[in-house]
């Protein structure tokens, strides 16, 4: 992708063209159903959240800051899908509760983690799997989804520093554990 015409696109977006809104959604979404896919094996919910995330995007396209503050137009995007993914994983959650008296449920993995074990399996999956959250979080947005610190900053809604000094304590950790 050429990052100068999807923020192009998003700036015509913006200003309520269509063909600009139907070019940036024929660039991007595979690659955001791909990423969104990686974290979430439901289909339904992959594409309530591609349908949320466009739906922001032709809202909120004048509020992209853009290259001003070191953005991209697909790092954009890419926080939005991924707050709404958050946000549809809480809501499922909220209505799958049992009542009260329902008999205790069973541990499940989250989907994440499923999907994390679909990708990585192995001694680096297990050593993966035993990383804290917040390392974890970092070292599968940075390598796995290929984020830029930034992007991953903006994602995990930390400072960049957090995401470096996570992601240098996440890889000693990996090297011990697979030492």
């Amino acid at each position: 992708m050429h990052e100068q015409d999807e923020e192009r696109l998003v700036r015509l977006v913006a200003r309520g063209d269509r063909a600009a809104f139907e070019e940036l959604y024929r660039r991007t979404s595979p690659w955001l159903a791909v990423r969104l896919r990686r974290r979430c094996a439901d289909e339904q919910i992959v594409a309530e959240v591609m349908q949320e995330t466009y739906l922001a995007v032709w809202r909120a396209a004048g509020a992209f800051a853009g290259a001003a503050v070191g953005g991209s137009a697909v790092g954009w995007l890419w926080t939005i899908a991924a707050r709404r993914l958050v946000d549809a994983f809480r809501r499922r959650a909220h209505h799958a509760e049992p009542p009260p008296a329902a008999a205790p449920r069973a541990v499940v993995p989250a989907a994440e983690e499923e999907a994390l074990a679909a990708t990585v399996g192995g001694d680096v999956g297990d050593a993966l799997r035993r990383l804290a959250p917040e390392l974890r979080q970092v070292l599968q947005a940075m390598v796995l989804d290929g984020l830029s610190v930034r992007e991953t900053s903006v994602l995990l809604g930390v400072p960049e520093g957090t995401v470096k000094s996570r992601a240098r304590r996440a890889r000693i950790a990996m090297r011990r554990a697979l030492a």
